[in-house]
């Protein structure tokens, strides 16, 4: 009797342990991220004046990558907004600045060195939206900033310990293709573009050679519990135009910090 209770739970306990390895785990990985950052900005927009502005701003950044453990695609989105308070050489006129950018793209990954460094390339589509002011002019006192990009981008990030601690050395660059943007012509004012509806070629499409935007993330990440990690790093973004007779550069750099969260969610499928 004791024999055949025996086999009887022996053959239960095999076909329950084979139910489960048959059944397919799926892992959903998000690591999200939120940062803020102080630097200096230069400016020269000259539909606004020939000066060039120089001065500090604030940056608030806000990244979520998305993928499954078994796939090598992922889903990163990104949230970008800046402003800058800004003077001339003589400090005699102030230039404000601000812009907001969403960027969003697929990369394909590829482990090395049993997963130490991990390199990702593919692409961003970034929508950008922004304004600059002038405090001194009185006919045309701000120009508008609009514009949609393609940009190929890599990511490499490299893991490593660090005082005993987990830690990855982070590096994102993001480079233009083609895009479209918003622009008036020297001299036009907003005025003519949108009471009168004289437009002149105001959507004007863009490339690499027109529109060069230089965009570079480079972090340091240092894990404090098993979710968590701080991050510090640098960001450096560069947009530069040259359309309708009118050049435009906003150069912004940024000392960063923040925090990193990774989350994991795992699904049964019979």
């Amino acid at each position: 009797m004791i024999s055949k209770l025996t086999g009887c739970l022996l053959t239960l306990f095999s076909l329950t342990a084979s139910a489960q390895s048959d059944s397919v785990v799926s892992s959903r990985i998000t690591t999200s991220s939120q940062m803020i950052g102080v630097g200096g900005s230069n400016i020269l927009d000259t539909y606004l004046s020939q000066e060039k502005f120089r001065g500090v701003g604030i940056s608030f950044l806000s990244m979520v990558e998305r993928r499954k453990s078994e796939r090598r695609w992922s889903t990163v989105m990104e949230h970008q907004a800046h402003f800058s308070y800004t003077h001339d050489r003589g400090r005699t006129t102030k230039e404000l600045e601000g812009s907001y950018a969403f960027f969003w793209g697929k990369f394909y990954r590829w482990s090395l060195f049993h997963d130490r460094l991990q390199l990702q390339a593919g692409g961003l589509l970034n929508v950008g939206v922004g304004f600059i002011y002038n405090t001194v002019n009185s006919n045309n006192p701000a120009q508008a900033r609009v514009h949609l990009n393609i940009m190929p981008s890599a990511i490499a990030t490299y893991h490593f310990p660090l005082f005993k601690r987990a830690a990855a050395l982070r590096y994102e660059i993001n480079l233009p293709l083609v895009g479209i943007m918003f622009s008036p012509h020297y001299g036009q004012s907003y005025y003519e573009i949108f009471n009168k509806g004289n437009y002149d070629h105001n959507i004007v499409p863009t490339t690499m050679v027109s529109e060069p935007y230089f965009r570079q993330l480079l972090t340091l990440d240092i894990n404090v519990s098993q979710k968590t990690t701080l991050r510090i790093g640098y960001l450096g973004d560069y947009q530069q135009s040259n359309v309708n007779g009118l050049r435009t550069h906003i150069y912004s750099h940024r000392g960063m910090i923040g925090i990193v969260r990774s989350f994991k969610i795992t699904h049964y499928r019979p």
